[in-house]
């Protein structure tokens, strides 16, 4: 009997878990294209002027996002810059097509092919929390394309602890698709405003977020288990990487305040930034992890000088 109410239940919880998210993408409808690249497909969303003076700007997400966390700082540097915002591979409306493009290399390599199919040669790199680990590669990895880097509170190096007991169960194999599949989203509908205004802490979440950013999206269960392997292999990652950052040869600059709980400005921004060289770390006082709504001018500035110094000097005349 106990074993038939559960069957039962966990019926009624995948039912509704399936109509759940045909919703949310009827709600949250892509409004970008979709490149074709290795490994699977990338949604983007290009703005502004496509003869824009100097690189184009490049937009990155984070865990539990989706690009549209990134738009209103893209919506106002798109007044002067080609701007491209991405779905990381999981991410929105971007497939995971195999576990292998969970990696910060890999998502790097498709940001890249991505970019020379839609015929940016160069570009500043913004790139914010677990997206500073592909952040950082870009310009190792892909050094053509990169003419400036921007990290917003970037995850660089390893930590103490790790990513929740939650999301290593979810990328289990088994009890992972299980879980995803029945009680993620019904349960998650309840915890995503509360998880977000941690995440803006201790600025308070703007009024709107949750449905301007599209976040209810994280609850689909391929793009849930996407985000819990994200997380899960994330601290190898950056372990395998710090040695190289010495090598980082264009401009850089952090901003990261000194109240993020969720990326330590000590553990992350402050020992990149000295390992870079010339890099520019800017603490941000009081602020939290949300770096490019609490300061959206400041990141605009950083970004329009970085352009400004990649532009060709004008000949001189003797």
């Amino acid at each position: 009997m106990i074993i038939m109410l559960t069957l039962a239940t966990l019926a009624v919880l995948a039912l509704a878990t399936l109509v759940g998210t045909a919703w949310l993408e009827r709600r949250y409808a892509p409004d970008g294209e979709i490149i074709a690249v290795d490994g699977g497909a990338l949604h983007v969303v290009d703005l502004g002027p496509r003869d824009a003076a100097g690189p184009a700007i490049v937009l990155i997400h984070g865990a539990s996002a989706n690009l549209r966390s990134m738009r209103p700082l893209g919506d106002q540097l798109a007044a002067t810059h080609r701007v491209i915002l991405i779905d990381r591979p999981g991410h929105g409306f971007s497939p995971r097509v195999e576990d292998g493009t969970s990696s910060p290399t890999a998502q790097a390599a498709m940001i890249d092919q991505a970019l020379g199919k839609l015929g940016v040669d160069r570009a500043i790199i913004v790139v914010h929390s677990l997206a500073g680990a592909l952040g950082a590669l870009m310009p190792l990895n892909h050094p053509k394309r990169v003419a400036g880097l921007v990290m917003l509170a970037p995850v660089t190096h390893p930590w103490v602890g790790g990513v929740g007991s939650y999301n290593k169960i979810i990328a289990t194999p088994l009890i992972g698709p299980l879980l995803a599949h029945t009680i993620t989203l019904p349960i998650g509908l309840a915890l995503v405003t509360p998880g977000a205004r941690t995440a803006f802490a201790p600025q308070p979440m703007p009024e709107n977020f949750v449905e301007a950013s599209a976040t209810p999206l994280l609850l689909r269960p391929q793009e849930f288990r996407a985000n819990a392997i994200d997380l899960v292999g994330l601290k190898e990652a950056v372990r395998a990487q710090v040695s190289r950052y010495p090598q980082i040869a264009v401009p850089t600059v952090a901003l990261h305040g000194d109240a993020d709980t969720i990326a330590s400005l000590e553990i992350h921004s402050r020992p990149f930034v000295a390992a870079v060289p010339h890099a520019k770390l800017i603490v941000l006082p009081n602020v939290g992890h949300m770096v490019q709504y609490a300061a959206p001018g400041l990141v605009v500035r950083e970004i329009d000088a970085m352009i400004a110094a990649a532009r060709p000097k004008a000949a001189v005349l003797q």
